[in-house]
């Protein structure tokens, strides 16, 4: 069976629109970046954090496979974190505008015997951005990563052969005619 160890409606969302059969857990693990810590190597800490605290939790669960995941937008070498409120998303916006930055994305599954990664780093132009184009951006709450994870082809934040094959290494597959994770005896993943 498949966990989430997710707080994130949205990541939700995306499996629940993939047809993925899951249950969640809660966990919760600091998000504090290590003094010289590269962004890649902090968002792929925090994902695999996420997912080893959500297998301690379901300690004694057969067949437990425990997906943890995380995002940030990182600007050169900052890692900008979640909004703390309206301001400081419109603060935000105000320095991405007319910029490029990275979104990068971490996904860890994890069994009893087998853990597995799959991390993806996107560049993100943005347009500059005038002081009503950035009200309309935190009024419709868009999604920081930008448009890529309303691609259909993408799940968690991740394109979604990537996540097929972190599932197909722990036995499960991306079955979408029926809606629902399937074990397959042979790892491969069917990805509809």
């Amino acid at each position: 069976m498949l966990y989430v160890a997710s707080q994130s409606p949205r990541r939700r969302q995306l499996l629940e629109q993939a047809g993925i059969r899951f249950d969640t857990v809660d966990i919760e693990v600091p998000e504090v970046r290590a003094p010289g810590e590269p962004p890649a190597d902090y968002v792929s800490r925090v994902a695999r954090e996420k997912a080893g605290a959500g297998l301690l939790k379901l300690a004694g669960v057969a067949g437990a496979v425990v997906l943890g995941a995380d995002t940030e937008v990182v600007l050169g070498d900052e890692v900008f974190g979640k909004p703390a409120d309206a301001a400081h998303a419109t603060a935000m916006l105000r320095r991405l505008s007319g910029r490029s930055h990275q979104a990068i994305s971490a996904v860890w599954c994890v069994s009893a015997g087998r853990e597995e990664r799959a991390l993806s780093v996107s560049e993100v132009a943005f347009a500059a951005l005038s002081e009503s184009a950035i009200a309309a951006c935190r009024q419709r709450r868009a999604d920081r990563q930008g448009r890529r994870l309303r691609d259909p082809g993408t799940r968690c934040g991740i394109h979604k052969p990537a996540v097929g094959e972190l599932f197909g290494g722990h036995g499960l597959a991306l079955v979408r005619n029926r809606g629902t994770v399937a074990p397959v005896r042979d790892r491969s993943c069917r990805i509809g």
